[in-house]
């Protein structure tokens, strides 16, 4: 097994980390800030995430995983170096790979044998030969070294799983000896015979924008056919399964619903038809549905007025869910965004309730208020609008929650309230490609 060192505490840098400790690698995880460090040192961990911080004490205890602040140490003791910093967005829609170019060079200042250089970072096609070039300039005695492409593809709420039990490794590496490396590294996958998929570097870091922006494509188009279900007395879900079946389309990712959301799919598709525009390339289908994704995003906040009778001002409209998606706490991006932005600019007035992140949508909408409960939230209500999926809103008690409404009318996003119970128990509401069945 390997010493590795993982540079980047953040959702990817966390995962990674405890996976392959798990694997049974020594794993230290390092970041700049010292207070997440010692939040991590202490047991607890910064970001929600089922499963996530069992597998760190395990791993904590069994002495596989550490976490520091000393880079160069981590560094000098490690056999294989994973980048796992943040790549934001730029304004004009591009990468930002300002961490990983610092990154890059700390690791060439303090290079003392050879080590295996691996990206985990969502980063454009190309940034390997960037990175090489920063490691070697700064490498002074011309230590050698390699570089690997290997990208994530973790769920945000299933990421451990999906670490643990992934369907495919990917591994972009130009030599022999780079590759060997990490096939020990992931060797309990590749005994379990999961496949360990061996591409050149740019080859591996193309898969990962294209596959991200094509589940956002098929977001979009289940989107469109939601819409148009709407119009002509079609249930998308009905349509959705009679697609899924079919194996050339499958099911996964036909799930009808307010916008994709998160730190990917909206970063991620802009950043490639940006990549593809710097090579003159258009990419047509990725630009739709971008474009689709906003509006479907828009559409929802018309859905709620037309409920309201195109009247928010003063009307108090309780917001269950934040998330982008149920079981995490990352709401960048979130339908649920739009939509309150979209109510407060009509001087609506706006109550919320998550199970996880209730308190951090305060930091970002002052005027909100923040509950505990979705029973605290829905009273004096004149509408309730899902926007995530959580479980213990599928169980909604119906008569429960009108007795504390003002006017009983729901706006799901999420399709997840049975229609016939809306029915029976008088709510006014709307939904997602499914309005006109009964």
């Amino acid at each position: 097994m390997k010493k590795i060192t993982i540079i980047g505490t953040g959702y990817v840098g966390l995962v990674t980390g405890a996976g392959l400790s798990d694997f049974g690698n020594f794993v230290t995880c390092v970041d700049t800030i010292k207070s997440k460090i010692e939040l991590l040192n202490s047991g607890s961990i910064p970001i929600y995430e089922p499963g996530l911080k069992d597998l760190i004490k395990h791993n904590m205890l069994e002495q596989r995983l550490s976490f520091t602040i000393d880079i160069k140490k981590a560094i000098k003791n490690s056999e294989v170096i994973f980048i796992a910093v943040g790549t934001p967005e730029l304004p004009n829609g591009d990468a930002d790979l300002l961490f990983i170019e610092k990154v890059a060079k700390q690791i060439g200042e303090n290079m003392n044998g050879y080590k295996v250089i691996c990206t985990k970072s969502t980063v454009p096609v190309g940034t390997g030969d960037i990175i090489c070039k920063i490691i070697k300039s700064k490498n002074k005695k011309n230590i050698s070294f390699d570089y690997v492409s290997n990208p994530e593809f973790l769920r945000e709420g299933s990421a451990v799983k999906d670490f643990l039990w992934p369907d495919r490794v990917v591994i972009g590496a130009s030599s022999k000896k780079s590759f060997s490396v990490m096939k020990d590294v992931y060797r309990p996958l590749y005994i379990n015979e999961k496949p360990i998929i061996h591409t050149n570097i740019e080859t591996a870091e193309m898969i990962k924008y294209a596959a991200n922006s094509f589940l956002a494509l098929k977001i979009s188009y289940i989107n469109e056919i939601a819409n148009l279900c709407e119009e002509v007395g079609a249930d998308v879900h009905q349509v959705a399964n009679g697609m899924g079946k079919d194996g050339r389309i499958s099911s996964k990712f036909l799930h009808p619903g307010p916008g994709f959301g998160g730190s990917c799919f909206p970063k991620d598709t802009r950043a490639f038809a940006n990549l593809a525009s710097e090579n003159n390339i258009k990419l047509h289908t990725v630009e739709a549905s971008i474009k689709v994704n906003n509006q479907q995003k828009e559409r929802m906040f018309i859905k709620l007025k037309k409920l309201l009778h195109y009247s928010i001002s003063n009307k108090k409209i309780g917001i269950l869910g934040i998330a982008f998606k149920p079981n995490t706490d990352d709401f960048r991006e979130s339908s649920s965004i739009t939509m309150i932005d979209s109510i407060l600019s009509k001087n609506g007035i706006v109550n919320v309730y998550d199970p996880v992140i209730s308190n951090a949508i305060k930091k970002k909408f002052p005027k909100v208020n923040c509950f505990d409960s979705w029973e605290e939230c829905s009273k004096g209500t004149d509408a309730i609008v899902i926007m995530t999926e959580w479980n213990i809103f599928r169980g909604l008690d119906l008569k429960k929650l009108r007795s504390f409404m003002k006017t009983p009318i729901i706006l799901d996003t999420r399709n997840i309230i049975s229609i016939d119970k809306l029915d029976k128990n008088g709510f006014k509401y709307d939904n997602v490609g499914r309005n006109n069945i009964k």
